[in-house]
């Protein structure tokens, strides 16, 4: 039984995602020539590349000849079989690997490899660490999957890099939620995957966002905007505000 409540847990102001918007356009990284460095990871399949590319697709020629001075990069997905390698990751989060690379699910790259980088700059290392997964698929963690992605966790917060996690396919988990958008906040289930994702991985409630990329959709949607802006704020504001401490 699904249950719905009677008002939204959190409050996502769905007429209003201009506002969003215009934060994105207007932020500045406090360092002049800085790119946020935004790490995506998670199972294969999770949809990270569809995120990116949604995000794409809202930003694209709403705001003509603006520069967003941050650059998201998706790693090859952790898998049963043939999935990228925990070291592999923690050197990309150090700005090791170069934009390119193509991982191998069997051999960490060595440091005479052409794409391994000894002398990292500071728009080589990852600002923030985004976890994506499918929110259909979170019954099925693995107790290895939850293990590394303990240790690609704990390896980021050593190196003081903010994390948040991005639950995808809301749509499909929740076919209340894919007649309807606007309902994300009031049923109980999608709560629910939230807070079993929380006390797995350790990300706290605040930094966990539900999405619904565009996959088939050849017009942007008011609503999967409106959801995918706000998350790409709080992205940015996690991050603002952990530098300012």
């Amino acid at each position: 039984m699904i249950f719905f409540l009677s008002q939204p847990w959190r409050k996502i102001n769905w007429q209003d995602k201009q506002t969003d918007l215009q934060f994105v356009k207007n932020y500045k990284p406090q360092v002049k020539g800085q790119q946020l460095r935004i790490l995506l990871h998670g199972l294969v399949g999770a949809g990270k590349s569809s995120f990116i590319n949604s995000v794409q697709s809202v930003l694209q020629g709403r705001i003509p000849n603006t520069f967003y001075p941050f650059v998201f990069n998706n790693i090859m997905g952790l898998g049963p079989n043939k999935g990228v390698l925990v070291d592999d990751v923690k050197l990309a989060l150090k700005g090791h690997i170069k934009d390119g690379y193509l991982f191998n699910p069997v051999s960490q790259i060595s440091e005479d490899h052409a794409f391994y980088k000894t002398f990292p700059e500071l728009n080589d290392k990852v600002h923030v660490l985004v976890l994506v997964i499918c929110a259909d698929k979170l019954p099925l963690l693995t107790d290895k999957f939850v293990k590394e992605l303990l240790e690609i966790r704990k390896a980021a917060s050593d190196l003081g890099i903010p994390q948040v996690a991005l639950l995808t396919k809301i749509d499909q988990a929740c076919p209340e939620v894919k007649e309807d958008l606007k309902n994300v906040y009031k049923y109980e289930y999608i709560k629910k995957q939230m807070e079993k994702l929380s006390a797995e991985v350790g990300i706290p409630m605040n930094c966990i966002f539900p999405v619904k990329n565009y996959h088939e959709e050849i017009h942007v949607d008011n609503d999967t905007d409106a959801l995918l802006l706000s998350s790409l704020r709080s992205i940015i504001t996690l991050y603002f505000t952990m530098s300012e401490k």
